[in-house]
């Protein structure tokens, strides 16, 4: 469908025009009319199919007509790197419309402060936030809510998973009794069901759920133990000196170092990026990588839903991601709008029934590869004895817990 055909004004499909870009995306078929005719939404869409800009046109299209002063819009994000990014699309596509916005966070230096204060201080139309720093500047008084008109969450299953669901919850205290809320998620656990019903009023809900990679991926597998996998990862790079954009996840910030040293010891330049680096460390890596300058990146989960890179050449999982869904996050991050794509995931013996679980997910039977013989064997598929394994694990585990549990009330009469 052409831009053209969602009634938006000649403003906003003058900026569209100008970043490049021709046809609407499912998610933004969808999710802007529903947005321009003011009812609440909650949406489930995975990163990369243009979902921020589902929710960033149909707002500037509004801010066309503005007549009240103030700030209009906040939108709120688990990560600085996803708010970074957000703006910087705004201001994209904002280029022909008298809007202004601003990106708050945490961890910045005095500069970055006194900006973001000014802005606030002079009522920016957009607001895109992190939930702790905009909590902290509500409390000052700084951020003025009473003409607010549009609340929107993105990532909100992230930001449960973060703990943000008090934060949340206490930001829709300092706004007005009408407003309209857009909550979009990548996952569409029960926990966000819940969140959705306290703040939203009557949804019209959008699903387009993370059931399967884009087709343009090429996804396989490396069964390896775990003392093979540094050396298969480095062997996967060395295989690949054509591309130049490679992003390594981890699920683990101590990880993210030890992938970056073992690349080094193999002579292989990488960059990470966790939340132990500083604010301003990370957005220099992110640059970086987005400018081709760094070409391998090791990241958590956590960071990766603040990347937006395009021309992304693979995406592999050093470990198998904790949750199903999550595989699809990460290996969205290549092949993105109809370009192709490698996804390469390191599967050791404990982690394959997680691994055959993300199969069932996808629908799809990913092809399974061993080390090259120089690595030594690597393991046979067998994902049903890693779930046996784990049964056992669990169930010893409890019956030392019940077992513990009772010495402790037997002892506990002793005393008494």
């Amino acid at each position: 469908m052409k831009f053209e055909n969602l009634k938006l004004k000649q403003q906003i499909l003058e900026a569209i025009s100008y970043m490049g870009f021709e046809t609407a995306t499912p998610i933004q078929q969808k999710a802007i009319p529903i947005i321009l005719q003011n009812k609440d939404i909650i949406a489930c869409a995975q990163t990369g199919t243009g979902k921020t800009g589902a929710f960033v046109l149909p707002i500037l299209n509004k801010l066309i007509d503005k007549r009240t002063p103030g700030t209009d819009t906040l939108i709120i994000v688990p990560t600085r790197e996803l708010a970074i990014q957000i703006e910087q699309q705004i201001e994209g596509f904002s280029y022909f419309v008298s809007a202004s916005s601003i990106a708050v966070y945490g961890g910045g230096d005095g500069k970055d402060w006194e900006k973001q204060k000014t802005a606030l201080k002079n009522g920016a139309d957009i607001i895109v936030a992190t939930p702790g720093r905009l909590i902290s500047l509500l409390k000052l008084g700084y951020v003025n809510c009473e003409n607010i008109k549009h609340l929107i969450l993105d990532e909100a299953d992230r930001m449960l998973d973060m703990g943000f669901v008090d934060d949340i919850q206490a930001i829709t205290s300092y706004l007005p009794k009408k407003y309209q809320t857009l909550m979009f998620s990548a996952t569409m656990p029960g926990s966000i069901k819940q969140l959705a019903k306290k703040i939203l009023f009557k949804p019209e809900e959008i699903s387009l759920y993370v059931s399967k990679p884009a087709e343009g991926i090429d996804q396989k597998v490396y069964l390896t133990f775990d003392n093979q996998k540094e050396r298969v990862l480095t062997y996967i790079i060395s295989e690949r000196k054509e591309y130049d954009s490679i992003i390594i996840f981890s699920s683990t910030k101590a990880k993210v170092s030890e992938i970056i040293r073992a690349l080094k010891t193999a002579g292989i330049s990488a960059r990470g990026i966790s939340s132990n680096l500083e604010q301003k460390e990370r957005e220099d890596v992110l640059r970086g990588f987005a400018s081709k300058r760094i070409r391998i990146l090791v990241a958590t989960d956590v960071m990766s839903r603040g990347i937006d890179v395009k021309e992304i050449n693979m995406v592999i999982n050093f470990d198998v991601p904790q949750d199903a869904e999550d595989y699809v996050h990460r290996v969205g991050r290549t092949a993105r709008i109809d370009a192709k794509g490698e996804a390469i995931t390191l599967v050791n013996p404990k982690d394959m029934f997680r691994f055959k679980k993300i199969e069932k997910l996808i629908d799809t039977s990913v092809t399974k590869l061993s080390p090259p013989q120089e690595f030594g064997k690597g393991p046979e598929w067998k994902p049903e004895k890693a779930h046996s394994n784990y049964k056992k694990k669990n169930f010893k585990s409890r019956r030392n817990f019940r077992k513990n549990k009772s010495q402790k009330k037997n002892n506990s009469k002793k005393h008494n």
